[in-house]
């Protein structure tokens, strides 16, 4: 069911301090930032020759990230993002095995102007699994 990896996201408090590190220090190409006001958060992707890196910063006082970074003051790894060629009958599928979908179950448009859907990190060793059609 799932393909490649997509990305790795990581909740940042400060996206300009993490641009600054992949673009300065490891001299990677970096995107411009982009506002996501529907996800509460602003994006920054590291292009990489295998797959990316997702740098999220929240946005708005209701961002998902902040709580996040409650937590874990530094930043760290929110989760993963896996390409699928169907959401739709991925999300089926999943469901019918007993993971649990966020939200209610539609697939919102993502960064990459996809359609996402995240799954329960309980039901996925712990982490928090995003399913990006493509």
């Amino acid at each position: 069911m799932i393909g490649r990896l997509n990305h790795v996201a990581i909740a940042v408090p400060d996206l300009e301090a993490g641009v600054k590190t992949y673009a300065g220090v490891l001299g990677a190409r970096v995107s411009a930032p982009q506002a996501l006001p529907e996800h509460g958060v602003t994006v920054v992707f590291v292009e990489l020759p295998n797959t990316k890196i997702e740098l999220l910063e929240p946005l708005g006082g209701n961002s998902p990230i902040a709580a996040f970074l409650e937590r874990n003051k530094a930043g760290g790894i929110h989760h993963l993002c896996y390409e699928v060629d169907d959401i739709l009958a991925a999300r089926d599928q999943l469901k019918a095995e007993g993971a649990r979908v966020l939200g209610d179950g539609t697939p919102k448009i993502g960064a990459h102007g996809k359609p996402v859907l995240f799954l329960h990190p309980k039901d996925f060793c712990g982490t928090l699994t995003e399913l990006e059609q493509v």
